[in-house]
Order: structure tokens, then C-alpha cells, then sequence
């Protein structure tokens, strides 16, 4: 079976109905223009700042949720949910780098 080929029901397509499917696909002419997400470029190093500083944002983020929220959800499962996130401490994921790996970094 070919990339993207799915199975019509429990067995796998004959030639004739893929070939007649593909035919349907393309009966307008018109070519099929696929476009591909770029890759990451970034190093690994890169990354995990990057990471890391999303943690720390999204942390900020949650705080002041958490600050904001009235008074009648205080003691509720919100409340709790975001104070365990707000109490994770990241200074460890900030103060650390992965290692440099054979002058590609």
C-alpha cells in the first residue's frame, strides 16, 4: 500500500480503486500544492533556553491568574491547580545548560 493509501473498510484498496480514487483527486487538473512546516534550525542549547523561558513566562502567567482570581474560588480545585504550578521552582531549569555537543552547538 502507498503513503497515504487508507483501506476502504476491512481490506486493503485494489489497483483499480486507487488508480480511480487518484483519478477523482485530480479530475480538475489542477496541481496539488503541499506545503511543508520548516524545520527547528535552532540547537539543541537554543531550545532548552527557549523552553525554559516559556516556562518561566507561563509561570508568571499562572501567578497572576492566580492572584486575580475572586474570592469564591480560592479554595477551589483552580485555585489549588495553580498554586502547585506557581510553587514549582525553575531556578534550577535557569541556571542549567545541556552540554555542548562536538562544536556543532
Amino acid at each position: 500500500m502507498g503513503r497515504g493509501a487508507k483501506p476502504l473498510g476491512d481490506r486493503a484498496m485494489t489497483n483499480a480503486e486507487r488508480q480511480a480514487k487518484f483519478r477523482e483527486a485530480h479530475k480538475d487538473g489542477a496541481p496539488k500544492i503541499r506545503y511543508r512546516k520548516p524545520g527547528d534550525r535552532r540547537s539543541r542549547a537554543q531550545r532548552w533556553r527557549d523552553a525554559v523561558a516559556e516556562l518561566v513566562e507561563l509561570q508568571q502567567e499562572y501567578q497572576a491568574w492566580l492572584d486575580s482570581l475572586p474570592e469564591s474560588l480560592a479554595e477551589g480545585a483552580t485555585a489549588e491547580a495553580l498554586q502547585a504550578i506557581c510553587e514549582i521552582d525553575l531556578s534550577e531549569l535557569e541556571s542549567s545548560a545541556p552540554p555542548r555537543g562536538y562544536g556543532r552547538d
